[in-house]
């Protein structure tokens, strides 16, 4: 391995667990090899790579035809630093890859990491032409394995494995940390439910708020903190509005952005995913490495992770009645919180270790050589 040569590639310009993982990647790569990472000139990764040691180069990505002008751009870069393996992200970014290996004269094998559902064949022949060009993809869980190798036909698909995202265990946060956040967020201490991702309606915040207002008209202490930007400006402000309407702003509290979301994390009572199909879930491995107990919906990725009633609690999708349930049931019995949040702990470090993922990553590009050209 130490002669390859791998490019980190993810042209979206979004910010959430995709692109993050990304950057993870690229960064333990680069402790073992020689690792490049191209994002999107109009993206929010930059600041991930500037002021570092990391190397990058930027390019543009947001049309059909810039697609091809991005392809010769990513071809010339694959070039000059002698590139043996694409490691792309983003499914958008397969054409620009496809077509980057074919005008480049290093020809490196394609993998990517799959991170969304596949749902319809893949058997016209554009799909036949792209996947025929793919020498790897890297299921983020055994659902999406399943998907890939049904949804794209024998005779053009490429090897497919299992790699888990993995969280970095995190660094702990005093109580006199804790004190301080709570304070900046104006938090009580009430029971807080916390909510991690960009703010839009397939994120499911409304489905918090929901189930938090129920709650407060039943007369539990609770309170809510969402945290992420707004994707959806109008969608934040009509929240916003719902909230304020019924006079919570002191309950249901927004921080925006930040970039210490899993130190945020530590002064909740528990974290909820409530995406209406999440593929994965990485945010509730980062809850369970931090010790706070995991509610999630009751499909796709989060079954993989949560063990209902043993390490976290599973809803019933678009249920904010039944989450307030699995909410209340925390809130009212701290022993089952505690038992469930170890127990959550514990699994994250046995199966969800970001340095044993990146571990199995790296051994299975170092193995690439064996998969087809």
């Amino acid at each position: 391995m130490q002669n390859k040569k791998i490019l980190e590639l993810c042209l979206s310009q979004d910010l959430g667990g995709l692109e993050l993982y990304m950057v993870r990647a690229s960064q333990f790569l680069h402790k073992k090899t020689d690792v490049i990472s191209v994002i999107n000139v109009n993206g929010k990764l930059e600041q991930y790579y500037k002021n570092s040691s990391y190397r990058y180069e930027k390019i543009k990505r947001s049309s059909t035809i810039s697609s091809f002008l991005s392809a010769k751009r990513l071809a010339r870069i694959i070039d000059k630093n002698k590139i043996d393996i694409v490691h792309l992200h983003w499914t958008k970014d397969i054409p620009v890859a496809v077509l980057a290996k074919k005008l480049s004269t290093c020809k490196p094998k394609l993998v990517q990491t799959r991170n969304m559902t596949m749902t319809r064949f893949k058997d016209d022949f554009y799909h036949r032409w792209l996947y025929k060009n793919m020498n790897m993809m890297l299921a983020v869980t055994h659902q999406v394995k399943e998907q890939i190798e049904r949804f794209v036909p024998q005779d053009i698909c490429p090897k497919v494995e299992v790699l888990y995202m993995g969280a970095e265990m995190p660094e702990l946060a005093t109580d006199e940390e804790k004190e301080t956040l709570k304070k900046q967020y104006g938090l009580s201490d009430a029971f807080t439910v916390g909510i991690v991702g960009r703010i839009e309606e397939g994120k499911g915040q409304y489905l918090v708020i929901d189930a938090v207002k129920k709650l407060l008209g039943e007369g539990l202490h609770v309170q809510a903190l969402i945290v992420g930007h707004a994707m959806n400006e109008r969608y934040l402000e009509s929240l916003k509005d719902g909230i304020k309407k019924d006079h919570l702003e002191d309950k249901i509290i927004f921080s925006g952005f930040t970039r210490e979301a899993q130190k945020l994390m530590q002064i909740f009572d528990c974290l909820v995913l409530a995406t209406d199909r999440e593929t994965f879930g990485l945010v509730l491995i980062e809850a369970m490495a931090c010790e706070i107990c995991t509610i999630g919906t009751n499909n796709a990725g989060p079954l993989e992770i949560i063990d209902e009633a043993k390490n976290g609690l599973l809803f019933e999708q678009g249920n904010s009645g039944d989450l307030a349930k699995k909410i209340e049931l925390l809130a009212k019995d701290e022993s089952l919180k505690h038992n469930l949040a170890q127990a959550g702990k514990l699994k994250a470090k046995e199966m969800f270790d970001s340095e044993k993922q990146f571990e199995k990553l790296y051994t299975i590009l170092e193995n690439l050589n064996y998969i087809r050209a």
